[in-house]
């Protein structure tokens, strides 16, 4: 085993990679499987599944890192450190997205492209309801994309491979579907990568560090949540869909595509100022 551990040390970050996600199948499936099999919900099979493998992660990773890579404190490596500095970037972070996707709502509303609708949910609710959703796919997917995929890359490549090799991976983690689901969620690709390309472009900025790409990840997904599930607005259909958003996702539209862009661009420039 320490010979294979060994070897595995030394070999090409693509192989590293590989080689955890296949692990984590090995200890998730056994429990997955069941799962798919005998609960008919599909949200909650998705819930149930997706914690477990969150979980499983978690517990992991930092073993991965220390017997793979001699690292004592792999989440501070990975930037999921406990600090003043990266909750004040968090917290930042989540204004960041929640202002972000509230902007892109009123300005479509402005534009008379939808509609406010007064819901059928408590609107405090539904911002409660959301606070495990946001946080925990945000903590989980930053961790993962952010964090760990991305240092893996980091150790074998340059600044540039990494920023594109690691942007691209998570549009594309997102696309393992039926071909046909592939197809009519295909115009999400594009908003994907750019949030990628934001995330990444927000962790460099402060030297590593996750906390304002989680809070950012966050506050977006916040912010949609209580909107979307709370049915608060309504498309006019004064403009085509690929304005607004494909299937009614904001990822999928000019819109929210050069509210992302905009938002990642000038991420970007804070890097090099």
């Amino acid at each position: 085993m320490k010979i294979n551990l060994a070897y595995l040390a030394q070999c090409p970050a693509p192989i590293r990679i590989i080689s955890l996600l296949l692990c984590l199948l090995a200890v998730w499936l056994p429990i997955a499987i069941p799962i798919y099999l005998l609960i008919n919900d599909a949200n909650l099979v998705t819930i149930l599944t997706m914690g477990l493998l969150a979980i499983a992660f978690f517990i992991f990773l930092p073993r991965w890192g220390k017997i793979v890579h001699q690292e004592s404190h792999t989440y501070r490596r990975l930037g999921l450190e406990f600090s003043r500095k990266n909750g004040v970037e968090l917290l930042r972070g989540l204004a960041i997205g929640l202002i972000s996707i509230q902007l892109l709502f009123l300005s479509q509303a402005a534009f008379g492209w939808l509609q406010w609708q007064p819901g059928n949910l408590s609107v405090v609710r539904l911002i409660v309801e959301a606070i495990p959703t946001a946080f925990g796919t945000a903590l989980a997917e930053e961790l993962f994309f952010r964090g760990w995929i991305y240092d893996e890359l980091e150790r074998d490549y340059k600044s540039e491979v990494v920023l594109w090799a690691s942007a691209l991976i998570f549009p594309i983690s997102h696309f393992i579907k039926p071909i046909p689901e592939i197809i009519r969620t295909s115009p999400q690709f594009l908003g994907l990568l750019l949030l990628a390309l934001l995330c990444i472009w927000a962790k460099r900025c402060f030297r590593g560090r996750l906390g304002l790409s989680i809070g950012i990840h966050a506050g977006l997904i916040w912010g949609w949540y209580v909107v979307n599930v709370g049915k608060l607005i309504k498309y006019t259909g004064n403009v085509p869909v690929w304005v607004t958003g494909v299937n009614d996702n904001p990822l999928a539209g000019v819109m929210g595509l050069s509210f992302l862009g905009i938002l990642a661009l000038w991420m970007r420039g804070k890097i090099q100022r």
